[in-house]
């Protein structure tokens, strides 16, 4: 072969990866202009079987976060990483953290709160067995909504590592535990780190893992929120 076309070969494969990242990098632009543009889910390339419904607390406000939840950083689709990290979730979010937080509100029956250890990522029996009855208890809803959390102890980056590591345990236990194959179109994953403003004892009494007579807002915040949530978007 000649040096020529070796040449020319060379510049063509290294050029392949630049193409692909652009062209992902493009598509997402694209989804988010849609998003923007307030196209609905059905607009969008398929990426859920389920048809979603109205519930009654499908807010708007809640409808726009998890839209773009969903289609910007939440659902797998062509090679791409799932979830977002804080940094990525402040644009997802578009508001404060005080104001993010409340949009759990309306889900007070639906969501469970899945409780950590300090420091640690991993499920215990009490965790796996509130996440398999939220999980299961899909009541025909279409998105199950996973939004994980860290107190503030340590330094931020550690907190966003560590809230990325407790979305993946529910991820993961989610697909060993259930033979459902359209978990990547309906998981949608959220990290947040201790960015956003942290959550207080109100929450004490949701449904969570978490000891009864052990309830501070550093326990609730080392968390993963999961719920099934069931809106027309």
């Amino acid at each position: 072969m000649s040096i020529a076309v070796r040449v020319v070969i060379g510049l063509a494969a290294a050029a392949l990866p630049l193409g692909m990242s652009q062209s992902w990098v493009s598509s997402a632009q694209e989804r988010l202009t849609d998003i923007e543009a307030g196209k609905s889910v059905e607009d969008a390339p398929e990426v859920a079987t389920a048809a979603a419904a109205n519930e009654g607390y499908c807010t708007p406000q809640l409808k726009q976060v998890l839209r773009r939840v969903l289609l910007s950083c939440g659902l797998a689709a062509d090679g791409q990483a799932r979830g977002c990290q804080p940094v990525d979730a402040k644009s997802v979010a578009t508001m404060a953290g005080e104001d993010f937080n409340a949009l759990f509100m309306p889900l007070s029956d639906r969501v469970s709160i899945i409780q950590f250890d300090k420091n640690k990522a991993t499920l215990d029996d009490k965790d796996i067995e509130l996440l398999e009855q939220s999980f299961a208890d899909q009541r025909g809803a279409s998105w199950f909504l996973t939004v994980a959390r860290s107190s503030p102890e340590g330094s931020v980056e550690h907190n966003r590592e560590l809230s990325q590591k407790r979305a993946d345990s529910v991820m993961e236990h989610l697909r060993q535990r259930f033979d459902d194959p359209d978990l990547d179109k309906e998981v949608g994953l959220l990290w947040l780190g201790e960015e956003y403003a942290q959550l207080d004892e109100s929450f004490c009494g949701w449904k969570r893992s978490g000891n009864e007579d052990e309830c501070k807002p550093e326990h609730i915040n080392r968390s993963a929120f999961v719920a099934w949530i069931d809106c027309r978007l």
